[in-house]
């Protein structure tokens, strides 16, 4: 083999990890959005309970014990 022929080799491998590496990094990309969405999710769903949580102590505070 030839020195051009190694370094076709090496281009040739180098050209197939960076392939790899830019559909890992997509396919990581993808994950993150869809990790974003459900933080987002998440976020909502905790105010909603904290806000419940709120009213419900509220109501509470406003029985009168003397009843």
């Amino acid at each position: 083999m030839d020195k051009v022929q190694a370094l076709e080799l090496k281009l040739d491998t180098l050209i197939q990890q960076y392939q790899q590496l830019a559909a890992d990094n997509q396919a990581l990309r993808e994950q993150e959005g869809l990790w974003q969405q459900e933080r987002q999710r998440l976020i909502k769903n905790n105010e909603i309970a904290r806000s419940r949580v709120e009213t419900i102590i509220n109501r509470l505070k406003g029985i009168n014990p003397d009843r």
